[in-house]
């Protein structure tokens, strides 16, 4: 594998020169996220910024739209085109200075639903890895991508590496979701690609966020203190020492930088939302999952307010099946709902339903026993892509799987009801499984499940008094409770029982 990566200058020696007004000089510019082959965000204000000189006016066209804004005294200037309606019909983008005398344009532009895919490895992961997804890739379709180069920075950058391309994603994930997108929507669809595998969720953070998660100000605390690291980063960069795997592992799992360099230089595109398949490198211990939860619902308050967009729609993919448990476990069965496994970040993970213009891709029939980087990544696509249709273009379709509503008690047995439960049943004709009940001992017993109706009826002779319920709620389970849309019912646990 080759490591060619964008190296952005950490130092700049400026030489200042005294101008007058009538020599200082800019070149007018457009952020490096609008190429030729760009997709522009339908039925919403488009941003459009760049350079130019300071105080200097610009002109903006595109689909019939003038738009002006005036530079300010560092050259940046800022405008919105009025919301667009959906085109594939190619346009060009034009940026001119007021007197006509520098003009910069991108071609070959469409309107259609634009998204952020972001995350580590399994969001990284490549077409070719997965048969499935390769094969569908052959199949008509329009979609365009643009993927962010790899590299970090210690300070907010305002460009990042990379083009437009009349291309699908290289992610696998991604390019199955926007298949899907484009069959479902009928649109173009853009997806920019920003990943970087065994990246942590403080990697992709702004440093101001130390001011909210006590843990985030610890962690930048120690990386500020840490000269060797922040000098070996500089090393890297500046091509004093080689970028090779073991320097990329090393870049890649630092906190913020990442942001600084991948993240910030999009800031405000407009997209209707960001895709964000990530948690596996917070899996290290009990309080990193339990913690990610309150980390995952802030990251994504901020993010909407960089992009000053109160709606922007995130959509996590829940982490699959995967056998591994944390230190002090009290077992390490995959299919336990006490052993301290993946279930406890699945469980942060849905806490962002708490938030509004969030979902969750349910993942927990997928996944792979003892493979971190599991290739039946093609469902995830249709999910997220099902997702997107009802949640932000408001489509009539069955688009998640159960969701548990509440738990009741009835003699000696409990009846677990369901939103999302339309023609509830099992994928193999066979009893629900991953069901376990437990009284006040908080002992769990795997129960006997009945379908009822749309309820699922749960008894075990060995506990007389049934109080709580896990479901799913374990590293690996095996599960089979779907609805007639053949989705799978989420995990879900109705006891607040500590680990």
């Amino acid at each position: 594998m080759k490591f060619k990566r964008m190296r952005i200058p950490l130092v700049t020696i400026a030489f200042v020169v005294m101008l007058s007004p009538t020599t200082a000089f800019a070149e007018l510019t457009l952020a490096s996220v609008f190429t030729d082959n760009a997709v522009l965000q339908r039925d919403m204000p488009v941003p459009v910024w760049g350079n130019a000189d300071p105080a200097a006016k610009v002109v903006v066209e595109f689909a019939g739209q003038q738009k002006t804004a005036t530079a300010d005294e560092t050259g940046k200037w800022r405008l919105e085109l009025d919301a667009l309606p959906a085109s594939s019909d190619p346009e060009v983008l034009r940026v001119t200075s007021s007197d006509k005398s520098d003009t910069v344009s991108i071609a070959n532009v469409v309107v259609g639903e634009v998204w952020i895919c972001s995350g580590q490895s399994n969001m990284q992961m490549g077409i070719p890895q997965i048969p499935a997804i390769k094969k569908l890739m052959t199949q008509p379709q329009k979609l365009r991508s643009f993927l962010v180069d790899q590299t970090v920075s210690f300070s907010e950058q305002k460009s990042c590496s990379g083009t437009w391309r009349e291309k699908h994603p290289d992610s696998a994930v991604a390019a199955a979701f926007a298949y899907f997108l484009e069959q479902s929507s009928g649109v173009p669809v853009g997806i920019i690609q920003t990943s970087w595998g065994s990246s942590s969720i403080e990697g992709w953070m702004p440093r101001d966020m130390t001011e909210e998660l006590p843990h985030f100000r610890d962690i930048m605390q120690k990386f500020d203190a840490d000269t060797e690291k922040r000098e070996r980063i500089k090393a890297i960069l500046e091509g004093r020492e080689e970028w090779n795997r073991r320097a990329d592992i090393f870049l890649r799992t630092q906190p913020n930088v990442i942001y600084n360099a991948m993240m910030h230089p999009l800031v405000p595109y407009a997209c209707r939302g960001i895709v964000w398949y990530q948690g596996e490198s917070n899996t290290g211990s009990l309080s990193s999952m339990q913690v990610y939860a309150e980390t995952l619902k802030r990251w994504i308050q901020r993010y909407r307010r960089e992009w000053n967009r109160d709606d922007l729609h995130f959509q996590i993919v829940m982490l699959p099946g995967f056998g591994k448990t944390v230190k002090g476990s009290p077992n390490t069965d995959p299919e336990r709902p006490d052993a301290r496994s993946w279930a406890w970040m699945r469980e942060s993970q849905l806490s962002v339903l708490q938030l509004p213009h969030t979902s969750v891709a349910n993942t927990i029939d997928l996944g792979m026993l003892k493979n971190i980087h599991p290739t039946d990544k093609l469902p995830i696509g249709k999910r997220l892509a099902l997702l997107a249709a009802h949640d932000t273009l408001g489509q009539d379709i069955l688009a998640r799987g159960p969701v548990m509503k509440n738990v009741e008690r009835e003699d000696n047995h409990l009846v677990v009801h369901f939103d999302h439960s339309d023609g509830l049943t099992t994928k193999d004709g066979n009893a629900p499984r991953a069901f376990w009940i437990s009284d006040d001992s908080g002992q769990w017993v795997e129960a006997d499940a009945t379908i009822r109706g749309e309820t699922v009826v749960l008894r075990s002779p060995e506990v007389k008094n049934p109080q709580y319920v896990r479901y799913a709620f374990a590293g690996k389970p095996k599960v089979n409770l779907v609805n007639q849309a053949d989705l799978p019912a989420y995990p879900f646990r109705s006891d607040s029982f500590q680990p």
